[in-house]
């Protein structure tokens, strides 16, 4: 008998525990997280750095967040109880966190724990017990995880319009707290913005009257864009589609003049922030037209990225190593040089995909890999070392100057090389737009989810994929010739196998195959680490865990195409199948020739 079947979805059963038993799990695994920040040397190091001067230390904040995260988490998993029954369930999970903390307390003062953890030093004893007695400091810790614990349960079953407003005002408080010495750089332009930070900062930080200016500040501005947004929702629905376009564009034209505004505001170190930001903007643009529309794993794309940078200094250095130095050819201005160094990208580009047009998945990651190494050891050769100066790279090249219809000098400083930046971004992101909308990036997601099939339907395979790897090369040449006028040299160091991990990572978690994604993405992989420069080497922690966070709260990225939203979510549904029989289950065996 003939059976048909197919695969259906049978959701997994999960484990319920009792509320008790999870109050009592969540308190330990946090507090554990506490001892584990002190046993590194976390807790002590940002225990050096206030976020309100003689009052809250940053790891004085943490421990806070502690308890208050116990809390929050047990009432959310209860979600469904009164408050009267999670209420004391988050008070024991945060009496049982800062029991955990106290544990470590008494453990520091029996036993030398500093012979291995050198982290676990008398300071941060002092710090863990508020300077008390041990056995007062521990009931603090116990006492303090219990009331926090209950804070976090009554903030949780609060209503939005209370809970939102007193999230971003303690968050705006910690922003303007941790970030103070970024933040103090930039409002030292102008008497009035100077008076403001004279009025919240002292030179060593957040004062108390200033901690609270910025948090009623930040109250009120929550609870007035709640109001407007609660205000646009109920309009929105009455509106007329030109309406709801126009206000659309206004709200693009609001954006951009921020965008353009904030580096004069801000100053040249946000400028050049900005700037590299926009720079990896422009390669990751690149790099998503082959791998998240056409699925092409490059790992040598930042081979590109140094054609670009190389072709510009070639062509317009005042450098013995110029091609102007040992050639009858002038030296170019950069805006002839430009577009110059982004047809010889595209150039090799192509030449690029021609050895690797039959290698798919992961075997292509590998053989980019190689061929983005091989141009970087023939940058550093002695064999091309009096073409392309080899380790001592590439001097003196000079800043863009305005183009002759405009006039003007030079394009020095760090904010006017973000506009020339953010303007090719512009102009690049419109292509990209239009690329992937296009028959071609149609072509390019049907090679991507099926190379077979698509060459089935009568795609050539050899020419998408060229096109895909020679306008992706486009892009991050374009960024290489703006990377060179904005360091002035170029050398071999600057194009490590890192870029193009980096380049790719931004893509991952802005999300795969987005536009808008590669420029959320890029924002928070290149312009968070650079705003937290001033931790120094700690900055990469943070980077990390913001990361992780990241990609456990949005797997998808955190702007994903829409079409990559629905596979991922496709994706997570298909957990356990089990076949069912339909129709035709009951028909009888065909009778085989010659039975």
């Amino acid at each position: 008998m003939t059976v048909s079947t197919v695969y259906r979805r049978v959701p997994r059963k999960k484990v319920q525990r009792s509320p008790l038993r999870s109050a009592v799990a969540t308190g330990v695994v946090l507090g554990i997280v506490g001892v584990y920040l002190a046993a590194v040397g976390i807790l002590a190091m940002m225990h050096g750095r206030p976020i309100i001067v003689d009052v809250l230390s940053l790891g004085q904040a943490a421990l806070l967040a502690i308890g208050l995260s116990v809390g929050t988490l047990v009432a959310r998993r209860e979600s469904g109880q009164p408050l009267r029954h999670t209420l004391p369930l988050s008070i024991l999970a945060g009496a049982i966190a800062g029991g955990v903390l106290g544990l470590l307390v008494i453990a520091m003062i029996v036993l030398d724990l500093r012979s291995i953890f050198i982290a676990l030093s008398p300071a941060l004893l002092e710090m863990l017990t508020f300077e008390l007695d041990p056995i007062a400091g521990i009931a603090v810790l116990v006492g303090g995880g219990a009331m926090l614990g209950g804070i976090g349960a009554l903030v949780a079953a609060s209503p939005t319009a209370i809970r939102k407003p007193l999230v971003v005002g303690f968050a705006a408080v910690a922003f303007f707290g941790v970030f103070q010495e970024l933040i103090q750089i930039m409002m030292q332009f102008g008497d009035a913005i100077g008076a403001v930070r004279e009025t919240i900062y002292t030179w060593d930080g957040l004062t108390l009257g200033g901690a609270g200016l910025i948090f009623v500040v930040a109250v009120v501005a929550c609870v007035i864009w709640m109001r407007f947004r609660r205000r646009d929702r109920g309009v929105e629905s009455i509106r007329s589609p030109a309406e709801r376009r126009t206000a659309q564009i206004a709200k693009i034209v609001v954006a951009a003049l921020l965008v353009v505004l904030f580096p004069v505001v801000a100053g040249s170190y946000i400028g050049q922030v900005l700037m590299m930001v926009g720079l990896y903007i422009l390669m990751g643009m690149g790099l998503n037209l082959e791998v998240g529309l056409a699925g092409l794993l490059d790992l040598g794309f930042v081979a590109f990225f140094a054609v670009g940078a190389y072709t510009t200094a070639l062509l317009t250095a005042d450098s013995s190593h110029a091609l102007a130095a040992y050639t009858s050819l002038p030296s170019l201005s950069y805006w002839a040089a430009m577009p110059i160094a982004v047809l010889v990208s595209v150039i090799v580009g192509i030449l690029f995909g021609v050895p690797v047009l039959g290698v798919r998945g992961d075997y292509l990651a590998v053989a980019t890999l190689g061929l983005g190494e091989i141009v970087r050891v023939i940058v550093q050769s002695d064999a091309a070392a009096p073409l392309l100066a080899g380790a001592e790279g590439i001097l003196q090249i000079p800043k863009p100057s305005w183009p002759t219809l405009l006039g003007g000098p030079e394009l020095s400083d760090p904010v006017q090389l973000f506009f020339l930046t953010l303007a090719c971004a512009a102009v690049a992101a419109y292509c990209a737009w239009r690329l992937e909308n296009s028959r071609l990036g149609r072509a390019w997601m049907a090679v991507r989810d099926d190379e077979d099939v698509a060459q089935a339907l009568g795609i050539n395979l050899i020419k998408v994929k060229l096109l895909a790897y020679g306008l992706g090369a486009a892009f991050a040449g374009l960024s290489g010739s703006i990377f060179a006028v904005m360091l002035t040299s170029v050398y071999p160091s600057s194009f490590q196998l890192l870029v193009s991990i980096n380049v790719l990572a931004l893509i991952i978690v802005g999300g795969m195959g987005s536009l808008p994604g590669v420029i959320v993405g890029a924002v928070a992989l290149v312009g968070l680490p650079e705003l937290l420069r001033e931790f120094g080497e700690n900055r990469y922690l943070v980077y990390g865990v913001a990361l992780i966070v990241m990609m456990r709260i949005r797997p998808e990225g955190l702007w994903p195409s829409v079409t990559r939203r629905r596979e991922l979510r496709a994706a997570a549904g298909e957990t356990e199948i089990e076949p069912s029989s339909i129709v035709g289950a009951a028909a009888p065996d065909a009778q085989r020739p010659g039975e």
